[in-house]
């Protein structure tokens, strides 16, 4: 159950029109990074943990809704930014203020110049929001991540706040408005604490690397082609322990060589690693049984009720 509030969770503010950085905000809109795209994202990811992981739906179901709070913020920023747009829009005369000035700054040849690159608010919306990229695409559920798997899910979402961030940063060089900096300063803030929350809850599912349950082959997980020209780089993603499995990197210098002399990579054997074909198949029928029993014994079959969590 959702319920609105009417009050903004940031007080939003603009200090004047600015129909041009109104474009480029829509970004975080209705662009594949922006704040509808991670409620959306988060939202259909929390429908699979519902049981199985009470927890992680509470938080993602948390950060959906605070991310529809920020799309709302997103929307009346905006809004504030066309602010006069649709009365002058409605306002057929030849001396509307829209056709001749805005702040003194704009003629109308440059707003018919402006309608005809980015129609969105003076041609089609009449001055307000719509759910399209800054380009004129409209959003797509294709932006939405959500593979059913927690490890996968929440890199997923840890990747998505990185690149709204980013965007958030780039919008600011955008714009000399301090009341708008403001806004956009808080809801980049804001991707930052949603990275630190996804990053948390990951660590708290145990194994979690790989992502999934299958573990790769151990002939191949720790080997590191040289398939650049020049004189060879090597540093940690390369060389000593690999971050995740521990692993020692296996250095190929002549990868073409390699590949000749291993029938393909047929002919290997796992180096710089303790795992065996055997173990890692043990391990996966280990987790494969675990992750199956926490979603099977949190799940029924018959007499299902969402309102009731069971333990």
């Amino acid at each position: 159950m959702f319920h609105h509030v009417k009050e903004l969770q940031f007080k939003a503010r603009v200090s004047r029109p600015d129909p041009r950085f109104a474009r480029l905000l829509l970004e975080q809109f209705g662009g594949g990074n922006g704040e509808l795209k991670a409620a959306m994202q988060y939202f259909v990811q929390a429908f699979g943990a519902r049981y199985p992981y009470p927890d992680k739906y509470d938080m993602l179901m948390d950060i959906a809704t605070e991310e529809f709070s920020h799309l709302e913020i997103v929307g009346a920023t905006i809004q504030m930014l066309l602010s006069g747009v649709n009365g002058e829009l409605k306002n057929v005369s030849e001396e509307s203020e829209l056709t001749r000035l805005l702040d003194g700054r704009e003629s109308k040849d440059s707003y018919i110049h402006e309608a005809m690159m980015n129609p969105q608010f003076f041609v089609l919306s009449g001055g307000g929001p719509v759910v399209t990229d800054s380009a004129g695409h409209p959003w797509s559920g294709a932006y939405v991540n959500a593979n059913g798997d927690l490890s996968v899910d929440l890199r997923s979402n840890m990747a998505a706040e990185s690149r709204a961030k980013i965007v958030y940063e780039y919008l600011m060089q955008f714009t000399d408005d301090p009341d708008v900096k403001e806004t956009l300063n808080f809801l980049m803030t804001r991707e930052i604490a949603h990275f630190q929350m996804f990053e948390a809850a990951l660590e708290t599912i145990e194994p979690n690397f790989p992502p999934g349950i299958l573990q790769g082959d151990p002939r191949h997980s720790n080997t590191y082609f040289n398939l650049s020209d020049g004189e060879p780089v090597r540093s940690v993603w390369n060389q000593g322990a690999s971050s995740g499995l521990g692993e020692h990197w296996q250095y190929v210098e002549d990868p073409v060589a390699y590949v000749k002399e291993t029938a393909g990579l047929t002919e290997t054997d796992p180096r710089g690693t303790p795992r065996t074909e055997e173990s890692i198949r043990s391990s996966e029928r280990e987790l494969s049984a675990r992750r199956s029993r926490e979603v099977n014994d949190a799940t029924g079959s018959r007499d299902l009720d969402w309102g009731t969590r069971r333990s």
